[in-house]
């Protein structure tokens, strides 16, 4: 495959919209693409109908100063700036700025998938359709290895939701049943053998050797994102994700191969991270 590829359609986007500003990507190869940068900025210069398959785990908004716990210690629950709310306009605001591009660059039968807690996923599926999407499910990932809730007034957070949605209401999403009905999945307990697949999934946070090259505060198991790919994604497909954090999406797409990835992140020290793991896994292909 040429190494360009990957690339084409948007260097024929920007040309022929006048796109001034430089957006380059920082680590490329001809099936694997990451850019340092605002996601809304980099979103704005792919072409539209371009992506085949979206997965999206934006910012909850929940450092508040509060408390959670961690490795059985209290820690504080704030992540960083990036997570901090500015008020529920702003934050659904800034929501509907990157779900609306999103919905210009995915092609009419691509889907998205967000991944979010109590704190941002009812704003994102409002979004969804308020935009006209077309929602195909809501998952509820399962954590059976959850940490407690150490306030003791509310049930234990240990759940998060996924929503899937397609851009076009009449097109044919892809959405590869015979694997998800027969595939092996063991580490999740409640999935029956040779049974349909169930919107609940149950699937421990990530393992120690995911976390090898350092970590994302709100990192996510290989396992649930490669069953993301697996279900949605043919080969060939593109593949972006808009908060890359510590690059699972992509990981999960080259393990799963024959699939090409964007992605997309403001932090050097996860943009480094991922191709940390991108490496060990070229080198190690049948470690996880």
């Amino acid at each position: 495959m040429p190494k360009n590829t990957l690339f084409e359609p948007r260097i024929e986007y920007v040309s022929t919209n006048k796109k001034t500003r430089k957006v380059k990507p920082v680590f490329k190869t001809n099936d694997f693409c990451l850019y340092k940068n605002d996601c809304l900025t980099v979103l704005s210069w792919l072409p539209g109908n371009y992506i085949d398959m979206i997965f999206a785990d934006p910012p909850y908004m929940l450092s508040n100063g509060g408390i959670t716990c961690h490795a059985g210690k209290m820690v504080s629950v704030n992540k960083g700036k990036w997570d901090t709310s500015k008020g529920f306009e702003s934050d659904l605001n800034f929501h509907e700025q990157w779900i609306k591009e999103c919905k210009r660059i995915l092609k009419p039968e691509g889907t998205i998938w967000i991944s979010g807690t109590l704190h941002s996923i009812y704003k994102c599926g409002y979004l969804l359709q308020k935009l006209k999407f077309h929602i195909l499910n809501d998952i509820s990932w399962f954590k059976p290895n959850a940490a407690p809730n150490l306030s003791c007034t509310v049930f234990a957070h240990s759940h998060e939701t996924l929503l899937w949605a397609r851009k076009d209401k009449k097109a044919r999403n892809t959405f590869n049943y015979k694997q998800m009905k027969t595939g092996d999945f063991p580490e999740d307990k409640m999935k029956a053998l040779n049974k349909q697949m169930r919107s609940v999934w149950s699937i421990p946070t990530p393992k120690p050797k995911e976390k090898e090259f350092g970590k994302h505060p709100t990192q996510k198991p290989l396992a649930l994102l490669k069953r993301v790919v697996l279900a949605s994604t043919k080969e060939n497909d593109i593949i972006l994700d808009p908060f890359n954090g510590s690059g699972t999406t992509g990981i999960a797409s080259k393990i799963i191969g024959k699939r090409k990835y964007i992605g997309i992140d403001i932090s050097k020290e996860y943009i480094d991270l991922t191709i940390k793991r991108l490496k060990q896994i070229m080198n190690q292909p049948n470690l996880f």
